[in-house]
């Protein structure tokens, strides 16, 4: 039982990619509004991996769900497009690393010649 004295299950507890990534837009949907704390900079970095790991039990506990499947369902999608937009974000780190290197070979080689 939490602190609240609402049960959580044991399979609704575990990572959930939307509230990482989309993690304020996630707490409004899901009534939970602890991931407003992300909008506090520097905080906000700790914070979204605490979002991730805790937001099936804050969505569990502020919503009156009939039973785990149906909270399975809800959260599939939240965790499907967090999961995509992590994805697209790890490569779009990874190319903009790749092009900003290659302008800085291309300076200094450019410098040497």
């Amino acid at each position: 039982m939490d602190e609240n004295g609402t049960n959580v299950p044991a399979e609704v507890k575990g990572w959930n990619w939307g509230a990482f990534m989309y993690n304020i837009f996630w707490g409004i949907g899901n009534k939970t509004y602890l991931p407003l704390l992300c909008l506090i900079p520097v905080f906000n970095f700790v914070w979204i991996f605490v979002c991730g790991f805790k937001g099936n039990e804050w969505a569990w506990q502020k919503n009156d769900y009939k039973d785990v499947a149906t909270f399975k369902a809800v959260q599939a999608t939240w965790n499907r497009a967090g999961l995509v937009q992590f994805v697209i974000t790890i490569a779009a780190m990874i190319l903009y690393f790749l092009f900003f290197a290659a302008m800085v070979s291309s300076l200094i080689n450019y410098s040497h010649d």
